[in-house]
C-alpha cells in the first residue's frame, strides 16, 4: 500500500503562487546538443510533451542537431529545432535538413530565424526568406514560430527603435493568415516586466495576432547572465541585474527569474487578452537547474496546446 508523502514544506521552499503555476502551464525550455549530452535522462526533470527548442549555433554539424531531436522525439517531447537562416547554404540544404528532421524523428515544428552570425553564408539572411520557399508547408509542419525581441534588434534596425523588426512581424502575422500552420511569436530573453508588457501590448495593437511566448532566463549565476545579456543585444533590462551586482547581499546568490515572471503572470491573470500566452525558459545555468526551479513554482504537464 502506498503511503501519502505529506511533506513538511522546508523554511526556505517558496510557496506555489498559482498565478505563476498557471503562466508556466505548457512552458518550453531551449538545448543545444552538446547541453542535451549532459542530461542522462530528460523524462526526470521535464512534463511530458514539453517542447523543447534545438538551439542550432553555427558550426554545429546537422547530424548532431538532428540525432538530439531524435532523442528527445524518442522521450515524448515535442522537438522544435532551430532553422537559422544566415548559416543554411541553399534552399537544397534547407530541404535536406527538413528531410533529416522528419524522416529521422518526425519533427513537424520548427523556430524560423536570421541566426547570430553577420554575415548570410549563402542564399538566405531572414526568417521571411524561408518561410517564402514553401519548404515546411510542403512537408507538412504543423507549427512555425518566428522570434520577437521585445527590447529591440540591433542586427534589425541599427539606428535604434523597433520599427523594422515590428514591419517584419506585420508580414510574418500577415503570412499566418495564408498558410495552416499554427504560429507564435517567441522572444528573446528580458529581465524588466514593465518593458515586456508595453512592447506585447505595442504588437498587439498593432494588429499582429500571433501568440507571444516569452523568453526568460532560468536561474544562473550573475556573471553568467550578464555575459549572456550583452552578447545577446540585451540592452533596457540589463539594469535590473546591474543593480543586483550593486548589492553585495545578492552578488553571491544565483539570479532567479521569480519577480518578472510573478509580474507577468499576475498582468496576465488580470488581462486574459493579453498576447503572451507562454513561457519559454532559456536555461542559462542549465536544463536541471531551470526545470527544478519551474516545477517548484508549480508548473504541471504539458498538454500540447497553444
Amino acid at each position: 500500500m502506498a503511503i501519502l508523502n505529506f511533506r513538511k514544506r522546508a523554511a526556505d521552499e517558496p510557496r506555489v503562487d498559482a498565478k505563476v503555476a498557471d503562466f508556466l502551464v505548457d512552458y518550453s525550455i531551449e538545448v543545444m546538443p552538446r547541453t542535451a549530452e549532459k542530461v542522462e535522462d530528460f523524462k526526470a526533470i521535464l512534463p511530458p510533451s514539453t517542447r523543447v527548442y534545438v538551439a542550432h549555433i553555427e558550426g554545429t554539424p546537422i547530424e548532431d542537431m538532428v540525432a538530439t531531436a531524435k532523442r528527445l522525439a524518442g522521450d515524448g517531447f515535442q522537438v522544435m529545432p532551430h532553422f537559422p537562416a544566415r548559416i543554411i547554404k541553399d534552399q537544397a540544404t534547407l530541404a535536406d535538413w527538413i528531410a533529416r528532421y522528419q524522416g529521422e524523428a518526425d519533427v513537424r515544428q520548427a523556430l524560423l530565424l536570421a541566426g547570430g552570425v553577420a554575415e548570410p553564408h549563402g542564399d538566405f539572411e531572414s526568417s521571411m526568406q524561408l518561410l517564402d520557399t514553401g519548404l515546411f508547408n510542403k512537408a507538412g509542419f504543423e507549427r512555425l514560430h518566428v522570434a520577437g525581441h521585445p527590447e529591440g534588434n540591433r542586427d534589425i534596425d541599427p539606428s535604434g527603435g523597433n520599427a523594422n523588426v515590428e514591419e517584419a512581424l506585420r508580414w510574418k502575422n500577415d503570412f499566418a493568415q495564408r498558410t495552416d500552420a499554427k504560429m507564435a511569436i517567441v522572444t528573446q530573453f528580458a529581465f524588466e516586466a514593465g518593458p515586456i508588457i508595453e512592447w506585447a501590448n505595442r504588437v498587439q495593437a498593432a494588429s499582429i495576432d500571433l501568440p507571444i511566448h516569452i523568453g526568460i532566463a532560468g536561474p544562473a549565476k550573475l556573471q553568467t547572465l550578464i555575459k549572456f545579456a550583452i552578447a545577446c543585444g540585451v540592452g533596457p533590462s540589463l539594469k535590473v541585474l546591474q543593480r543586483r551586482a550593486m548589492d553585495v547581499t545578492k552578488l553571491v546568490l544565483p539570479y532567479e527569474p521569480d519577480d518578472v515572471v510573478a509580474e507577468l503572470a499576475h498582468h496576465k491573470a488580470a488581462n486574459p487578452g493579453f498576447a503572451i500566452t507562454h513561457l519559454h525558459l532559456f536555461p542559462l545555468g542549465g536544463i536541471k537547474t531551470s526545470a527544478a526551479w519551474a516545477a517548484s513554482r508549480g508548473a504541471q504537464p504539458a498538454a500540447a496546446s497553444g
